[in-house]
């Protein structure tokens, strides 16, 4: 099914007069049936005035931030995040900026954690927190600070990823189980690509988010890496290394398509600062839903191991018509031609032609070879991948 444009007039903010942002009824007792919480009847502001308050994060200034203003794209963003009937898990809302996916995620009875690093967005969150029981929790940090690679102390909007989730009140649960916590952001367009990185790397290993369970992913990226994150063999320009990983490890969704002009940025001159692509459509954000798979992990492949997967992966592509065989001698494994025999995969693939799914096979298969391990996987390389610190 084709994913949902955007409504008409999302992307222009309205010149309506401002109105205050905490107009709200009185807050309910609890929770209510079926894991869902009463509807609080927040006003979601119009994009106006998500517009001004954008305007104030502004004179403090920052990195590159895009928010989510426009009320109808809220709704639409509400409804893929909460699709399903019955008891549904918390949401961490990395980034409310203004909050105006926050009221509508409240309004649909959902509890929300909204994790903020900007000051100029946290007293209406705050205040809003206050006036509800127990639906909202805000809280000061930045995901896409999370767990960083430092001695001592952790120093806020930096957040240790046991700190947060005992703050939501999640325990870890088996990687079978269903998923104990939603995650929504927009990841940072600076970062974007290093980011996806560090988040496959913890979920291959299991650290972080991921030591609870199969934590899902709802996030913006530009089209350009949606592109990329789902590439064919074959695809030249676009299948990569990062394709085949986040192929073997998640489940992707297309949830909505929405152009650029429909986000506010914190940028002083207001503009959209759109990144450009060459040789790949980069019209829209994707809003990408990322669940890891239930059978990721086996006997050949496990979090202990799963560096040196990321690594011959990553060698593998590193010259995409190079011949598969070519690369497998290259790490002195002799008997290549059998072990690809075996395995049912043509003895002349280009490692840009091979399948996701065929290089978790292949990978498995070297596990039983102790030349594989000690050849080619040197430490330096592997602390390399690890030192991927946002």
């Amino acid at each position: 099914m084709r994913p949902a444009r955007a409504p008409p007039g999302c992307g222009r903010l309205l010149a309506a007069g401002l109105r205050p942002l905490l107009g709200c009824l009185r807050p309910p007792p609890g929770r209510g049936v079926a894991g869902r919480w009463p509807s609080p009847g927040l006003r979601v502001p119009e994009a106006a005035e998500a517009e001004r308050l954008v305007q104030e994060a502004r004179r403090v200034g920052g990195p590159l931030r895009r928010f989510i203003a426009c009320p109808r794209l809220a709704r639409t963003v509400q409804r893929c995040l909460w699709a399903a009937r019955g008891p549904q898990p918390v949401v961490l809302e990395c980034g409310p900026g203004p909050g105006i996916l926050t009221r509508t995620l409240l309004n649909a009875g959902v509890r929300v954690v909204a994790l903020e690093s900007h000051s100029a967005f946290l007293p209406n969150l705050q205040s809003l927190e206050n006036s509800l029981d127990g639906q909202l929790k805000v809280i000061y940090g930045d995901f896409f600070r999370l767990d960083p690679l430092v001695t001592g102390t952790v120093r806020p909007p930096a957040v240790c990823s046991d700190k947060l989730f005992e703050a939501m009140g999640v325990a870890a649960v088996p990687w079978r189980a269903d998923v104990p916590v939603k995650i929504f952001g927009i990841l940072p367009q600076k970062k974007e690509r290093n980011t996806l990185w560090r988040l496959l790397f913890i979920l291959y290993e299991c650290s972080s988010i991921f030591r609870y369970g199969r934590v899902e992913l709802n996030i913006f990226i530009s089209e350009k890496e949606y592109k990329v994150l789902t590439a064919k063999p074959g695809e030249s320009r676009a299948y990569q290394a990062l394709s085949v990983l986040c192929q073997v490890g998640c489940e992707i969704q297309l949830l909505h398509m929405e152009p650029w002009p429909s986000f506010v940025t914190n940028l002083k001159n207001k503009g959209l600062a759109v990144s450009k692509s060459m040789w790949l459509p980069n019209d829209h954000l994707c809003l990408v839903r990322l669940t890891p798979q239930r059978d990721l992990f086996s006997e050949g492949l496990k979090p202990t191991n799963s560096a040196t997967f990321i690594f011959m992966v990553k060698q593998c592509l590193a010259k995409r018509k190079s011949r598969l065989t070519d690369r497998l001698n290259s790490w002195s494994l002799d008997n290549s031609g059998q072990l690809l025999k075996a395995l049912e995969i043509p003895t002349d693939v280009e490692t840009g032609n091979l399948y996701p799914e065929d290089y978790k096979r292949l990978f498995e298969a070297l596990q039983n070879s102790s030349v594989f391990t000690e050849s080619w996987f040197h430490d330096e390389v592997l602390e390399s991948i690890r030192n991927i610190n946002l």
